[in-house]
């Protein structure tokens, strides 16, 4: 009896040891907004602003830093259906939220909405806007990756995907878009003439991409264990991540703003920070989970890193928390 209690024991002391090895640095504030949870949260590039919707509240904008609500932009629709995707712009003055079937977009500095687009192309997947809040992005079950202009009302359909489009970025200038769907590829392409400038292809279908605000990288992660930094426009492979799990998804990606490192974010809790050129891992924290879910989970919807060093992130549980490696 006594050999099988120490080994019960041990088993537990060596998991909480993983657990404990897991997550290294700490977290330094927190902001619980939206605590019945988010269907969508999205963070300005700074982390200090972050745009939430819910199924139980309207979208509201966020100010992080002062930590109080700065506007209530209302349902994005009459009917209120919720809002499963938003994104706001590298400059941090417009903001794109979409449901399955309608985007909205909001002029963030005078909260008021540009208007209501919908769209029978299929349903949205993820979306994307440029500086400017007229050029976006959307990416559609239906196989195409669309860039609309809306201020010359110019329509672009991307019809190089073969499957789902799941994630799409735009450059801040709205010239090109990075794509990736059930296909097995991400393409980075030109918006005005729709040609392919690189074709990332993989073993597994594409779950996420990001850009670098300047254009320097891409990255470009699959729903297995491979998740690549591209050097752009050359298409070379600058670092591979030297992950440890063994599948790894990434809900959301950032780049720093001098691209020396990613932060990224995963369905299951899981906030990292990576360095770019070695693809090593500098940090890895686990965010709060839902109460309500079963098991207790969140999606880590967006990431940033703010002037000081610290990612933020925002989960499905409407919650923001601010982090700190080891080293700071």
């Amino acid at each position: 009896m006594m050999p099988k209690i120490r080994h019960i024991v041990g088993i537990f002391i060596l998991l909480s040891g993983l657990t404990g090895c897991w997550q290294s640095g700490k977290e330094a504030q927190r902001w619980s907004i939206h605590p019945e949870g988010a269907t969508s949260f999205s963070l300005s590039r700074d982390g200090r602003f972050a745009l939430l919707a819910s199924d139980e509240t309207d979208i509201v904008l966020w100010d992080l830093v002062t930590n109080q609500q700065l506007a209530e932009l209302g349902p994005q629709d009459p009917n209120a259906n919720p809002v499963v995707v938003s994104h706001i712009s590298d400059n941090k003055r417009y903001a794109i939220t979409a449901t399955a079937q309608n985007f909205a977009v909001w002029d963030l500095a005078w909260s008021q909405s540009q208007g209501l687009w919908s769209i029978s192309d299929g349903i949205i997947r993820d979306a994307a806007i440029s500086n400017n809040g007229e050029k976006l992005v959307l990416a559609m079950s239906s196989g195409k990756a669309l860039f609309i202009d809306l201020g010359t009302g110019r329509r672009l359909e991307f019809l190089a995907h073969r499957d789902k489009v799941n994630a799409v970025a735009i450059s801040p200038n709205g010239a090109y878009v990075l794509s990736g769907g059930n296909d097995h590829h991400a393409y980075f392409w030109d918006t005005e003439s729709g040609q392919i400038i690189n074709d990332f292809a993989y073993d597994q279908r594409v779950k996420q991409v990001a850009l670098h605000r300047e254009g320097q990288y891409a990255f470009v992660s699959d729903g297995g264990n491979r998740a690549v930094i591209w050097a752009l426009p050359s298409g070379e492979k600058v670092s591979e991540l030297d992950i440890f799990a063994r599948q790894a998804i990434y809900a959301s990606a950032r780049f720093s703003d001098d691209g020396r490192q990613l932060a990224t974010g995963t369905p299951s809790q899981r906030v990292e920070l990576w360095d770019v050129q070695s693809g090593e891992n500098i940090g890895r924290w686990q965010a709060l989970a839902q109460p309500d879910t079963r098991p207790p989970s969140a999606v880590v919807y967006d990431v940033a890193i703010d002037p000081t060093g610290r990612v933020i992130s925002g989960t499905s549980a409407g919650i923001a928390q601010a982090w700190l490696t080891d080293a700071q």
